[in-house]
């Protein structure tokens, strides 16, 4: 059985988002269990799991996707890899529509050779700031808000860019603090260096401790920072050891997510389901 690691929002390899991707036959899904196991193999972020829908529903591929410890409602970047997987093998063109736990997505091969993905926005709600919180990141907060449906992140927004770049959390202590995991962000330090903000991503509980970028973050952060900047446009640059960028688009309840992604290791499953 064939897995593929591909690189997700980049154009360069080692950078970005690394996933697992696996492609069934029209036969389905095996074993949770089993689909666990690859995906604690690999332990990436998340490792994509698809299989082709019958002709004529409302979806053409149902999709999984796993951390290594648990399933997750919502990812972005193992979803973009899946579906440049789809595009390079000629398993799929133009718009792809998945069946997956937070509804169907869609992704879009378009003639610059990005992928452009379509997710529900998640709106952002202003909260106190949680006890601790400052301290279990170690710096200043600036705002705090809450994020829903899907993700169930913190989004903490910081006072600059230099502040997200320079974070150093305690993992363990960021645990109690949501649903899934901690976003920080801060605007550009210079949108003239082609991101109009930064961000990271913790999510210690899902058994990642920093994700390197993270698209499904991004339907909360285009929102948040839209009606900050005043526009629907933006582009964000996930500021991991690894890095990434991902282009949005605020489309009311709908979030475009735009990127690149490279296949860098192509290779089989020694053990079948």
């Amino acid at each position: 059985m064939r897995i593929r690691i591909v690189d997700a929002f980049t154009d360069r390899p080692f950078t970005g988002n690394p996933a697992g991707v696996v492609l069934f036959g029209p036969e389905g899904f095996p074993d949770d269990a089993w689909l666990q196991s690859v995906a604690a193999e690999v332990n990436h972020s998340e490792t994509a799991f698809a299989h082709p829908l019958s002709p004529g529903g409302e979806a053409d591929w149902a999709l999984r996707w796993f951390t290594p410890v648990t399933e997750v409602d919502m990812c972005g970047h193992a979803t973009l890899a899946t579906a440049h997987v789809l595009r390079t093998t000629g398993a799929a063109a133009g718009t792809v529509r998945f069946a997956a736990r937070c509804g169907v997505l869609s992704a879009t091969a378009d003639d610059d050779g990005t992928l452009t993905l379509d997710f529900p926005t998640s709106p952002v709600t202003p909260i106190q700031t949680p006890d601790g919180l400052p301290e279990a990141l170690g710096a200043k907060v600036i705002s705090v808000h809450g994020t829903a449906p899907h993700i169930g992140d913190l989004l903490v927004e910081l006072a600059d860019e230099e502040a997200v770049r320079s974070l150093a959390p305690d993992f363990a202590e960021l645990t109690p603090y949501s649903e899934r995991g901690v976003i920080v962000t801060a605007a550009a330090a210079d949108p003239a260096a082609g991101h109009d903000f930064v961000s990271r991503a913790f999510f210690p509980l899902m058994g990642i401790d920093e994700d390197p970028v993270t698209g499904s973050a991004h339907t909360a952060l285009a929102p948040f920072w839209c009606a900050r900047l005043g526009r629907d446009e933006l582009t964000g640059l996930q500021a991991s050891a690894r890095s990434g960028l991902v282009r949005t688009a605020l489309r009311g309840d709908r979030t475009l997510l735009t990127g690149r992604a490279m296949t860098v290791i192509d290779g089989e499953l020694l053990t079948a389901p």
